[in-house]
C-alpha cells in the first residue's frame, strides 16, 4: 500500500497543473479570435446594460473572468484590461483589472509549485552551481526582484508568474508583488479603455504604443530603477 500512495499522490498534485495545460491549449484554439475589439465593440451596448442593472455581479464576474483568463494564459489579456477601464472607469476599473490579474497569477503559481515547483527548487539547491547560485540571489532579494519582473516590461506576464514558483519564492511576497507591480501598467490600459466609447464610436481601434512613450515609460522604469536599489546597495556593501 505504501509504494503505491506516493505516486497518487504526486498525481494528485500535479492534478491542478495539467488541467491547467490541457484547458490553456484548449483555450488557446478556441478563443484565438474571439477575444478582440471587433467583438467587444459589437456587444459593448449588451455589457453596459448588464452593468448598469446588475453593477455588483458585472464586477465580481468581470474580476473572475479575468483571473480564469490569466491562470490558463488564454489570449486577450489586453482586451480584458481596456474592458475593465471601458466598463468601469479609470476607478475603480484598475482596480478590479489588478485585482483579477494577480488572482489569475496566484493561481498560476500555486498550480505549479504544487505540480512541479517546490521539487524543482530542492534540485536547484541541492546541485549547486550557477542555477543555485542565483536562486539563492532571488531569494534573498525576493521584494526587490518580483517588483521588477512586473515593471519592466521586457519580462512576459506568464515567465514572471512561472520563475518564482520554480525557485520557491513565498506566496505572500509573490502575492503582494504582483499587484503592486502591475498597478503602474494597468493604469496606463484602464485609462485607455475608459475613452473606448469615443474610441468605437468613430469606429477606430485604441492606441496601445501609449505605453512605450517616454511620458509613460519614464515614470515606470523610474520606479523599476527604485525597486533595484536594494540589490545595488548589497552588492555594494559586499565590495566594500
Amino acid at each position: 500500500m505504501p509504494a503505491t500512495a506516493v505516486p497518487k499522490s504526486s498525481l494528485l498534485r500535479r492534478l491542478p497543473l495539467i488541467l491547467m495545460i490541457g484547458i490553456a491549449a484548449l483555450g488557446a484554439f478556441a478563443l484565438r479570435d474571439k477575444l478582440s475589439f471587433d467583438m467587444l465593440a459589437k456587444h459593448q451596448q449588451q455589457l453596459l446594460a448588464f452593468r448598469d442593472a446588475h453593477y455588483f455581479w458585472s464586477a465580481v464576474a468581470f474580476m473572475a473572468g479575468y483571473a480564469i483568463l490569466v491562470a490558463l494564459s488564454l489570449p486577450g489579456a489586453t482586451v480584458a484590461t481596456l474592458t475593465g477601464g471601458f466598463l468601469f472607469g479609470l476607478f475603480p476599473g484598475v482596480l478590479f483589472n489588478v485585482t483579477g490579474a494577480t488572482l489569475g497569477a496566484v493561481a498560476v503559481f500555486v498550480a505549479v509549485r504544487a505540480g512541479a515547483g517546490s521539487e524543482t527548487a530542492q534540485r536547484i539547491a541541492a546541485r549547486g552551481g550557477a542555477a543555485a547560485r542565483l536562486q539563492s540571489a532571488l531569494q534573498q532579494n525576493e521584494w526587490s526582484v518580483l517588483l521588477l519582473m512586473r515593471l519592466v516590461p521586457a519580462v512576459p506576464f506568464f515567465l514572471a508568474n512561472l520563475i518564482p514558483a520554480f525557485v520557491g519564492v513565498r506566496l505572500d511576497r509573490f502575492a503582494v508583488t504582483t499587484f503592486l507591480g502591475i498597478i503602474p501598467g494597468g493604469l496606463v490600459f484602464t485609462s485607455v479603455g475608459s475613452g473606448l466609447g469615443e474610441v468605437f464610436a468613430r469606429g477606430e481601434t485604441p492606441d496601445l504604443t501609449i505605453l512605450f512613450t517616454p511620458a509613460v515609460m519614464g515614470p515606470i522604469l523610474g520606479l523599476a530603477a527604485l525597486s533595484a536599489l536594494p540589490i545595488v546597495l548589497k552588492l555594494l556593501r559586499k565590495r566594500t
